[in-house]
């Protein structure tokens, strides 16, 4: 393996993140011609179109895209090495030539990425930039992702997103090589996904009367003809935002909160909780706690037909079910809930819990998914195949006892937190305090967890809650740069991690950011150290 410390000083100063696990710098540059052609094979055809693309727009140059033949950039699958895993890559730069090696395409596809992260950053511009030598650093790369799950959690039923706003946080994602968005598409504010054989979660649980939160309305422009604040997908954008991912390698996660936070579905359809309603999923006015019964059947009925049609949207083996802050008050309340718990010799609301979440899992699993859930679908006992995504711990628990778990703790992953102690300037956020270097500094792998436990922990993500949250603008002033250190948290052999040679790089990555049109809050010298 050829090696590579960060902060090594090169005579052209590489500013890539995520850092790759190993690179070493050689003599000379490799210059960018517009008469330059692209090789690539069957694996690597998208790639090399969307590398010739983003070139095409800051360059100008048409790079012609070729299967056979000489060519200077050459993007291929052949005799890589299969160590490198589905992710891995190897790049190789000399004066006359470029090669991007993968085992499988998304190890191409990262590549580019980084090879991208070696031109000047005018490269992302949108535009043509003239007068500019495109100049590559020679160099060899050997590289390849530390966890599997490199992620961003976007909650868009408190605030609704369109399409070509997802797809534009899908590629500043896709820029820092994080693969998975956790999409959060329903809750009590709102139910964000057309489900055909139940038109009325869209007609009524996307919708409110007002933006709420008190915030102010112009803040967000998500309004309906009809006045009414809100949103949905249908499933043509949905089948159009996941394509979208698929090309450049992210994995969409769907949310479908249950048993808890569900006023949006039941303002739609009351008659799946407890009591009957009513419901609203205006900000405050759900007189009742937003939980589906867990005594009549109808309530898992209508749940495995919505799960029937997101099967069908999302390629994603991992389906998620929410299964947090789950009020019991309700079940204890309710006949039903509670002849169904001494039907199932169950002693307590939360094996109740453990109940619901069990046979919503055998449903998922009958379908060829696996289910993930927030931490509390521990509560009354974990479900025999699911995986734990952890906000308020149980990792080494669920770990040890054989369960797969995702990080995401409040400490170091909740991006609706303040980034500044100094709250004058910064938008109003949901509380706590989040600055950058505490993100930089995230194990993802809990201490005590034992090492032959510890390929349990698949990785870690970035939530961004959007109560106060209105806009895409807003997501990204409160992801960016969090995520780009998470990104490099996931990506990044721990040993190679260096905080002040990663604010070295975040300057350049500030300028790409710039040209890319990312919304980012910059850190100034006093905020990198506090």
């Amino acid at each position: 393996m050829i090696e590579f410390s960060p902060g090594t000083a090169f005579a052209v100063d590489p500013a890539i993140i995520p850092v790759p696990a190993a690179m070493q710098q050689q003599d000379g540059v490799f210059v960018l011609q517009p008469d330059m052609r692209i090789r690539v094979d069957a694996a690597t055809l998208e790639t090399g179109r969307l590398l010739a693309a983003v070139l095409g727009k800051s360059t100008g140059f048409t790079l012609q895209i070729v299967m056979d033949g000489d060519a200077a950039i050459v993007l291929t699958t052949a005799d890589a090495k299969g160590s490198l895993g589905s992710e891995g890559y190897e790049l190789a730069v000399s004066p006359d030539s470029l090669v991007i090696r993968a085992p499988q395409p998304a190890g191409a596809f990262y590549g580019v990425q980084s090879l991208l992260q070696l031109l000047p950053p005018e490269v992302f511009s949108p535009s043509i930039v003239n007068d500019i030598e495109w100049k590559i650093p020679c160099v060899r790369i050997e590289d390849q992702p530390r966890f599997p799950w490199r992620g961003l959690m976007l909650d868009v039923s408190r605030h609704f997103f369109d399409t070509e706003e997802i797809k534009q946080l899908l590629d500043s994602m896709a820029m820092q090589k994080l693969n998975t968005l956790h999409w959060h598409l329903v809750d009590d504010n709102g139910w964000r996904i057309e489900i055909e054989k139940y038109p009325l979660l869209t007609q009524v649980g996307a919708w409110r009367k007002d933006v709420g939160f008190g915030l102010d309305a112009k803040a967000t422009t998500a309004y309906g003809p009809d006045g009414r604040y809100g949103g949905f997908y249908t499933q043509d954008d949905i089948r159009e935002i996941v394509a979208y991912a698929q090309s450049r390698h992210i994995n969409i996660v769907p949310e479908i909160e249950m048993p808890g936070h569900s006023i949006a579905a039941l303002s739609a359809y009351p008659e799946l909780s407890c009591s009957g309603g009513p419901y609203s999923t205006d900000i405050g006015a759900g007189i009742h706690a937003g939980v589906y019964c867990a005594g009549q059947d109808e309530s898992f009925a209508f749940l495995q037909d919505v799960l029937t049609e997101i099967f069908d949207l999302f390629p994603s083996k991992t389906i998620h079910i929410g299964g947090d802050e789950v009020p019991k008050d309700n079940w204890k309340a309710c006949p039903q809930c509670q002849a169904r718990m001494k039907a199932e010799g169950l002693k307590n609301e939360h094996e109740l819990q453990s109940y619901f979440i069990r046979r919503i899992e055998k449903f998922i699993n009958a379908n060829h998914r696996n289910l993930i859930g927030w931490s509390e679908i521990r509560e009354g006992g974990l479900a025999e195949n699911a995986a734990v995504m952890d906000w308020i711990g149980g990792a080494v628990e669920a770990a040890g006892s054989g369960h797969d778990v995702v990080m995401s703790p409040t400490s170091h992953c909740y991006f609706d937190y303040y980034q500044s102690q100094d709250l004058s300037g910064e938008p109003r956020a949901i509380g706590g305090y989040l600055p950058l270097s505490t993100v930089y500094s995230f194990e993802p792998v809990p201490e005590n967890l034992p090492p032959d436990q510890q390929n349990h922990i698949l990785g870690a993500q970035g939530n961004v809650w959007t109560e106060y949250i209105p806009s895409l603008k807003q997501v990204e002033y409160m992801t960016y740069p969090r995520l780009t250190a998470l990104a490099e948290v996931t990506w990044s052999p721990a040993e190679l991690r260096r905080w002040d040679d990663f604010c070295r790089r975040l300057q350049t990555q500030y300028r790409r950011f710039d040209l890319f049109g990312v919304h980012y809050r910059r850190e100034t010298s006093t905020q990198i150290s506090e």
